[in-house]
């Protein structure tokens, strides 16, 4: 009895084992690149704009109003829409408390401003008041048509691994059969801008300069891995 259960359970660990077929079919494994840089056409740039007294003296004080009433029209001036700049943050928990307990408190504001060309927004720089920019910087971007770039390239590394294969297998003499596997391995790179601040510390305007901003392009690198199966 016990000889039988042994048998038994040893045919039950063993039946997977001899169920299972083997692949025997000739197989090819290629690699297909593609990539392509881009310029973003979507840009979202932080600006702090801050006030500040003229010769250091708080009755000639360059109001928050004044500022923000200025850069309003030098996004319309740009022709940017006005609906693409929107204000991010009002520095002070109480605006009229704090000028009243100190006549020389300095309001600040943050906006976020939307570009499709980095162009309009150097501009839009020239028109400010050096003095009243605390800084600005990217804080992101993309490029509008990005979803359609990626499925082109993707098609392009899988045809050129396709071609990879082909003549790879020819020069064995066989052929390319049907795709067996097909892996993607994407490698897109969004590198960070490089930005400078411009103080409102600075003596005089001539002194100061716009901030500058550069980045670099997208990068968009797609690699597909076929395995094909080899025919006669």
């Amino acid at each position: 009895m016990k000889k039988f259960i042994l048998i038994a359970l040893i045919s039950i660990f063993a039946s997977p084992l001899f169920s299972q077929t083997v692949d025997t079919r000739r197989k090819i494994e290629v690699n297909g690149t593609s990539e392509m840089e881009v310029t973003p056409d979507i840009i979202r740039i932080s600006i702090s704009l801050k006030e500040y007294l003229k010769d250091n003296n708080s009755k000639k004080k360059v109001e928050i109003n004044d500022l923000e009433t200025k850069l309003y029209n030098a996004v319309q001036a740009a022709g940017i829409p006005k609906e693409n700049l929107t204000i991010n943050n009002i520095s002070g928990y109480n605006i009229t408390w704090e000028k009243k307990k100190n006549p020389d408190f300095l309001v600040a504001k943050q906006y976020s401003l939307k570009v499709t060309d980095l162009n309009k927004y150097n501009q839009l720089m020239e028109a400010l008041d050096p003095k009243s920019i605390q800084y600005t910087n990217i804080e992101s971007y993309d490029y509008s048509g990005i979803e359609a770039l990626k499925k082109e390239l993707k098609i392009k590394a899988l045809k050129l691994a396709k071609e990879k294969a082909g003549y790879l297998a020819e020069a064995l003499n066989n052929k390319v059969g049907e795709p067996l596997e097909i892996q993607e391995i994407n490698n897109e790179s969004y590198p960070q801008p490089i930005y400078r601040m411009n103080m409102m510390m600075a003596k005089t305007a001539d002194e100061s300069s716009s901030p500058e901003i550069d980045f670099k392009k997208i990068k968009l690198n797609y690699q597909m891995r076929v395995v094909f199966e080899l025919v006669k």
